[in-house]
């Protein structure tokens, strides 16, 4: 059975999973997409709206700073009459009033085996933690933070040891999103959807990766560390302080298993391939360095030396 859907989402994942529902016969009521900010790159799914003359809504936000819903909106979602609301890829939160008003509800993306890592990075706190597995998740949203029903779920896939919160979402977990969201939309429709309590006793949530999650403690392991930062990388990218500049760490690689005489924070070694960090328990390959507010550069031609020591980050 085809569906009436109104659709939320943004980039290129969002634009992918709308191409998936249109190919499979679901009717797009309308598309919401964030606007475009000043000098920024046309957002994917927005194009891919304006090319098939799909209705196009693009609000920076559904409530008013009091929290309140913006009654206009909630009247344009009623307006599109739809028999389910498809989140994608989605940053805003939604008010109660539209999340709740199709006559099948919602269903929702998440980049992690719910219950599991619940909030807005999940993907990077999956890498901070040293998971060594992560997966995507469908499920349909209620009042709580990603705390609703599972529709569908992946297998576990690895996490592997040069994934970044890039890397493993690019690599791994954008395929499968666009897969489970499309077999959830299928099940919502053809009515064999299952909707499974997640089990409270799993749960852990965390809240957005800022510079205090990406401030380097020198005094923790080589392997905490090398997660810390491929978590934090691209943004906001881990850091530590080299004298008075703040220093981002981009690229990490980790050789465990020795100590090495230089104090942790070290630069003990220097090539076209990148930095050698010093670090409890082994070292940290580092490729590229952001100094201060310049441009983020390869590590050999930051201006970073042999011998130059990193203190612990500062987020003050």
């Amino acid at each position: 059975m085809a569906l009436r859907i109104a659709y939320f989402g943004q980039a290129a994942f969002g634009r992918d999973v709308l191409v998936r529902l249109l190919k499979a016969g679901h009717e797009i009521a309308g598309v919401y997409a964030p606007p475009t900010k000043p000098g920024g790159k046309a957002d994917p799914l927005a194009e891919e709206a304006e090319k098939r003359g799909l209705a196009l809504f693009r609000h920076a936000a559904m409530r008013l700073k009091s929290g309140e819903p913006i009654a206009s909106r909630i009247a344009e979602h009623a307006a599109l009459r739809a028999d389910l609301n498809v989140l994608a890829f989605v940053t805003m939160i939604l008010p109660a009033e539209i999340v709740d008003a199709p006559r099948l509800g919602s269903l929702c993306f998440h980049p992690s085996l719910l219950p599991k890592f619940r909030g807005g990075s999940a993907l990077a706190w999956q890498i901070i933690s040293g998971e060594r597995e992560a997966g995507v998740t469908v499920f349909k949203p209620d009042a709580g933070v990603d705390t609703g029903p599972i529709v569908v779920q992946s297998d576990p896939v690895p996490i592997l040891p040069h994934h970044t919160a890039a890397s493993l979402y690019f690599e791994s977990l954008y395929a499968l999103g666009v897969d489970a969201t499309a077999l959830a939309v299928a099940r919502v429709a053809d009515g064999s959807a299952t909707y499974t309590p997640q089990d409270e006793s799993r749960a852990s949530f965390q809240g957005l990766v800022n510079d205090a999650a990406g401030c380097i403690d020198w005094s923790r392991s080589a392997a905490e560390i090398d997660c810390q930062i491929r978590g934090c990388d691209p943004n906001p990218g881990a850091h530590a302080r080299l004298g008075a500049q703040t220093v981002r760490l981009f690229g990490a690689t980790l050789a465990e298993g020795f100590d090495f005489a230089a104090p942790p924070g070290t630069v003990i070694g220097l090539d076209a391939k990148g930095a050698r960090i010093a670090a409890k328990g082994g070292a940290l390959h580092i490729a590229k360095l952001k100094l201060g507010s310049g441009a983020k550069l390869a590590a050999a031609e930051s201006g970073i030396t042999v011998g130059a020591r990193l203190s612990n980050g500062d987020v003050a």
